[in-house]
């Protein structure tokens, strides 16, 4: 680890990981940051859903118009 990674803020005092932190407090930080790490990659797979779920959405509308529209050329036929 470098120097600065090294280094954790908390209430706007920095903290030395390895020297300052006893074992309880290390954990508690690995544990804050494994869940750091979880919620973005969360937030990046809803990301993906979300637009996966727009194309689709957007497929749909553009079918149902489509039918719609052979249809009513149809009838005027």
């Amino acid at each position: 680890m470098s120097d600065q990674a090294n280094v954790v803020t908390i209430d706007g005092k920095e903290f030395d990981f390895e020297k300052d932190l006893n074992k309880d407090q290390q954990y508690f930080i690995n544990q804050i940051r494994s869940c750091q790490s979880k919620s973005a990659n969360l937030r990046f797979e809803l990301d993906q859903i979300t637009m996966s779920q727009d194309a689709f959405t957007n497929r749909l509308i553009k079918s149902i118009k489509t039918d719609e529209e052979a249809s009513l050329a149809s009838e005027v036929s």
